[in-house]
């Protein structure tokens, strides 16, 4: 474990020079630039609010918070894992030129997208302010599902990057997966529509409960039980140990297929 947290601690200024560069790459030539991270989210706020609470008549106490508190956790979460997915294949020329630990890759790409989650967690907090909802000293406690939702979409987003070498086509797939994993998460519309039969079926996926945290203590004013933390928290940790594991039992066979 020294060994790996040596090794981590030397290639920490290239990590972020990577980061850096990721973040100038996006907003180049851009008038806004970083400021895209806060307008992205309100102006998708502002259509959906005017599709759900206007023309489906969804009656969501709050909408804009509450669609927000969603949309931007899972928005990092599908920016970063599929960022992650591709990096080591689209790293694969550097990879054979020089040694690069090769878990870098992902790995900046997922902090990349978190950065990107921090700006807009002032959209969130504009949205709080405009629509005058009420503030708890349980928002405070705001990272800690933030945190669960980093380490979930690490540890997916390894795993990802190495069926990426060995099977390409799950860059395809992925996609896909996407499209359904959003409708399946409450985002945009109220947990109370789904038919009760399917309500332990919703229950299997990990970003309802990152999403319902992060809802409690924004919205909510409320703060999650310990089993609510421990069931986050081992769903965070296990697929973050089991990305750590796969990845490196196959990263020395990466430089045969990139």
């Amino acid at each position: 474990m020294n060994k790996y947290v040596a090794n981590f601690r030397k290639y920490k200024p290239l990590l972020g020079n990577l980061i850096l560069r990721d973040l100038k790459v996006k907003y180049r030539r851009s008038i806004l630039g970083v400021l895209w991270s806060v307008l992205n989210p309100l102006l998708m706020m502002l259509v959906m609010t005017s599709i759900f609470s206007t023309l489906f008549k969804i009656d969501i106490p709050n909408f804009p918070v509450y669609y927000l508190t969603g949309s931007i956790l899972f928005s990092f979460f599908s920016e970063a894992t599929s960022a992650a997915m591709v990096s080591v294949v689209y790293s694969g020329p550097l990879i054979k030129k020089v040694y690069i630990p090769k878990y870098i890759f992902p790995v900046e790409k997922i902090l990349f997208s978190f950065v990107n989650l921090l700006f807009s967690l002032v959209a969130l907090v504009f949205i709080i302010v405009l629509t005058s909802t009420k503030v708890t000293w349980s928002v405070l406690l705001f990272p800690i599902p933030l945190l669960y939702a980093l380490c979930f979409s690490l540890g997916l987003g390894l795993i990802l990057s190495v069926l990426a070498v060995f099977f390409r086509d799950i860059l395809h797939l992925y996609s896909v997966l996407l499209t359904a994993w959003t409708y399946f998460t409450p985002i945009f519309y109220p947990e109370s529509i789904i038919p009760e039969k399917f309500r332990t079926v919703l229950t299997l996926n990990p970003l309802y409960h990152f999403i319902n945290y992060f809802r409690d203590l924004v919205l909510h004013g409320t703060i999650p039980g310990i089993s609510e933390n421990l069931l986050c928290m081992s769903i965070s940790v296990i697929t973050l140990l089991i990305g750590l594991i796969v990845f490196k039992m196959n990263q020395d066979k990466f430089v045969l297929y990139v």
